[in-house]
């Protein structure tokens, strides 16, 4: 199965702009889209059975290992917003996913981004054979 052939496995988060998320001037601060990743990488292990427990009762951990934003627009105090999360299938032992906020007001584009995660043992040794249930996880989501 090539790249084109491959099921695209998404999903979303809505998310409040909360006043602790936003800096002096009322706008999102730069650190908080982390967090708008995390909580859309939790929605996607929750809607495919991947979540981070998952990955650890297999034996293993999934850190991440890059982390990147790219800014478009701001989003304020008390705005709603989604982050869309879409899995990127490699062949390589990784996750990786890209990401895109909307502001819910405009539907505009507001950041996106993408992060890379590695899997690690539990003596934390970097697995470079892709594990064993994550090869039978992208078989059963036909991302293989």
């Amino acid at each position: 199965m090539n790249e084109y052939s491959r099921k695209q496995l998404t999903a979303e988060k809505v998310f409040d702009v909360r006043f602790s998320e936003v800096d002096s001037m009322s706008i999102v601060w730069h650190g908080s889209y982390a967090l708008y990743f995390e909580d859309a990488r939790e929605e996607f292990g929750r809607k495919y059975n991947l979540e981070y427990l998952t990955i650890f009762e297999n034996g293993f951990y999934a850190p991440l290992v890059e982390l990147h934003f790219d800014y478009k627009k701001p989003l304020q105090y008390q705005e709603s917003a989604k982050v869309v999360i879409s899995y990127r299938p490699v062949d390589a032992a990784k996750l990786i996913f890209d990401y895109a906020i909307y502001s819910l007001k405009t539907n505009e584009l507001v950041a996106t981004g993408y992060s890379v995660q590695v899997f690690l043992d539990r003596n934390h040794q970097l697995s470079f054979a892709t594990p064993e249930f994550f090869l039978d996880w992208k078989r059963k989501n036909g991302v293989l």
